[in-house]
């Protein structure tokens, strides 16, 4: 069951058996077949075949439907929803998925995004940092001991990410027009936003730790709900 005031996290580790691939890819539907194609790497491709056919046996254990039968539709800028739940208490779901790993969050009338990273050594956080954070995000950045701040990259750009998939806009909106907080020991929350000084309080924000290596966070309209977490595919709890 699935409440209102509720949000649930599945975590789902993406390397599987050929035969656990060819399962999940019979329940695909034509246009995941053609995105599954798209792919160079082999591996690329499977994780893909999984992460979908993982949220397609999730969300048909909530709605009591085959994996299969599920079918999906898509916003402007590319935001999926369940085609055919449109309703104010429909489910609400997004996707995450880095390296292995994959994160789903699941809700119910209430818009939720979801993002995951592996934190990498060979990505230059400090010019990425520049180009696409807010200036008082830098600021907050170069404060830090060099130690910290790769880990701080990542978690600022997990939460800005989550924002952003939650509010369903795509790049519509800039990441540098809204400040999130990024600084050890700081809560996760979206501090302010350009335009609209009252859009911050709309939303949650809420820090993960679903394996060693990886960061990852949760932004949910409202803040009256509480978290549940999950491992796919054995429905017992696990710290994420």
């Amino acid at each position: 069951m699935l409440g209102d005031d509720e949000v649930h996290v599945w975590r789902a580790t993406l390397d599987k058996t050929p035969s656990q691939i060819q399962g999940f890819l019979h329940s695909l539907a034509a246009d995941e077949h053609v995105r599954a194609e798209r792919f160079y790497f082999e591996r690329d491709r499977e994780h893909f075949i999984a992460a979908r056919g993982v949220l397609r046996a999730i969300l048909g254990s909530y709605l009591h439907r085959t994996p299969e039968n599920l079918s999906f539709c898509y916003n402007a800028h590319g935001k999926p929803a369940l085609a055919g739940e449109s309703d104010d208490d429909a489910i609400r779901f997004n996707v995450s998925h880095s390296h292995a790993v994959a994160l789903f969050a699941v809700t119910r009338g209430r818009e939720v995004g979801i993002d995951l990273e592996h934190i990498r050594f060979d990505v230059a956080v400090a010019e990425i940092a520049e180009r696409f954070f807010s200036r008082r995000e830098i600021a907050t950045l170069r404060a830090l001991p060099t130690e910290t701040q790769r880990q701080a990259f990542f978690r600022c750009w997990t939460r800005k990410e989550a924002y952003i998939k939650a509010r369903g806009g795509g790049l519509s909106l800039p990441l540098d027009q809204f400040d999130v907080s990024l600084a050890p020991g700081e809560p996760a929350a979206v501090l302010s936003t350009q335009g609209d000084p009252s859009e911050a309080s709309r939303w949650s924000l809420h820090e993960l730790t679903p394996a060693p290596g990886y960061v990852a966070a949760l932004a949910v309209a409202g803040h009256a709900w509480h978290l549940t977490r999950w491992q796919w595919p054995e429905p017992s709890q696990h710290s994420v």
